[in-house]
């Protein structure tokens, strides 16, 4: 048995992941995409490729990642705007900008800034 399986209310099914899985980032991490101009702060991270079908396949194929590896849920900010982002590990690199991010949700997470990682708030943790 070294398969799991875990309901994603995003994604609207049970998705099967491996019992282990080895994320290169941490939740208050600051990342920023390989690709895109954005960078954010780690506030979950699914196991495998957890959200719609329709998200997936609105990917073009010939840069879609694959399923088989962490994908993390960001508060995400550019020059312009805030949001949330899903991303894959093979597309995120550590923030080499430093400082903090402005979005308008981390107070809602997070607690403190230090040491270039954002404390998550307690009892937020499961």
């Amino acid at each position: 048995m070294n398969r799991a399986s875990f309901f994603s209310p995003q994604a609207g099914r049970v998705i099967d992941a491996p019992r282990q899985m080895r994320a290169r980032f941490a939740i208050g991490d600051i990342v920023r995409h390989r690709e895109h101009d954005f960078r954010g702060v780690v506030f979950d991270i699914d196991p495998v490729f957890a959200n719609s079908e329709e998200w997936y396949e609105s990917i073009p194929a010939e840069i879609r990642p694959g399923r088989e590896q962490p994908y993390y849920h960001l508060l995400a900010e550019t020059d312009d705007s805030s949001y949330v982002a899903y991303v894959s590990q093979q597309n995120l690199v550590a923030d080499s900008e430093g400082g903090p991010v402005e979005h308008p949700s981390l107070s809602q997470i997070f607690e403190d800034y230090r040491n270039g990682h954002y404390q998550l708030r307690r009892g937020l943790a499961h």
